[in-house]
């Protein structure tokens, strides 16, 4: 399955540090980790003596691949080791994911702090990774021992659990800000250019004598204001030529009434009345 947001034309962002999971206990979690790690251009997946065995057959497998939702290409190249110390052996700078304190006397550092250092180290040539502990105990102190660091999230103090994938998104969404920026992927296009002040002023003028006409502005004394604040109303909105075209266009039909009908048309219907 893959995803709605997913576009094979585009060119794939990759590298970024290593996503070690540490005894995942379940398939489809680590299917929704490839997942997140894809949508944010992380392309290392290591797995360290996952529960139910990698690469999974059967129905294991299905679940993993349907959670992946089209980052398949990241749980086919996933790296299995027996033990944190080798699946972080060639690594400089490690993290570990943790919710609790462990009296460890390691930085403790968010997201945000931790990929901004990272991007720049590895920039350098420096290799990273985070360890993510299996989903019901989290990471071990053993595990904890072995990094550099503790990458902990902002979140609710009373509920500090994040999900497995939940985990590697947000260090995930981080890492992308910090290496390649945070600029929104599209924006709104601009199908019509902002309305010319002589425009909207001549749109006013008619609106307000339309309404005049019908006794909207009553009493008379406050016209004046009435006037400012539905003109100001109008300025707030940032009016396109478009706009403009289209409100005058509503005003007109509500004044003058429905269209005519063209007078083939009304002959052609007239015409079909009449033979049947």
């Amino acid at each position: 399955m893959v995803g709605a947001g997913t576009d094979r034309s585009k060119t794939a962002f990759s590298g970024g540090p290593a996503i070690v999971l540490v005894r995942p206990q379940l398939a489809v979690n680590i299917g929704m980790c490839a997942r997140a790690m894809a949508n944010f251009g992380l392309s290392d997946l290591r797995l360290v003596s996952p529960r139910e065995g990698w690469p999974r057959t059967g129905a294991y497998r299905k679940g993993a691949y349907a959670a992946a939702a089209g980052a398949v290409h990241l749980l086919e190249g996933a790296r299995l080791y027996e033990s944190v110390r080798e699946a972080i052996e060639d690594l400089s700078f490690v993290y570990a994911a943790t919710a609790r304190g462990r009296g460890q006397m390691k930085p403790v550092m968010t997201p945000a702090q931790a990929m901004s250092a990272t991007s720049a180290r590895m920039a350098a040539g420096e290799k990273h990774g985070v360890l993510f502990g299996p989903e019901r105990t989290g990471l071990d102190n053993d595990d904890v021992a072995l990094a550099d660091a503790i990458l902990t999230f902002p979140v609710n103090p009373a509920y500090a659990s994040l999900n497995l994938a939940q985990a590697v998104l947000l260090t995930g969404y981080e890492w992308f800000r910090a290496a390649h920026g945070d600029a929104i992927p599209f924006d709104v296009e601009e199908r019509s250019p902002p309305a010319t002040r002589e425009m909207t002023l001549a749109f006013f003028d008619f609106l307000e004598g339309e309404l005049d006409k019908r006794g909207f502005f009553r009493p008379l004394t406050k016209k004046p204001v009435m006037s400012r604040n539905l003109r100001n109303m109008f300025h707030r909105m940032g009016l396109t030529e478009q706009d403009v075209r289209t409100l005058w266009g509503i005003v007109v039909r509500l004044v003058e009434g429905p269209r005519r009908e063209p007078k083939k048309a009304s002959r052609k219907k007239q015409a079909e009345g009449a033979d049947t």
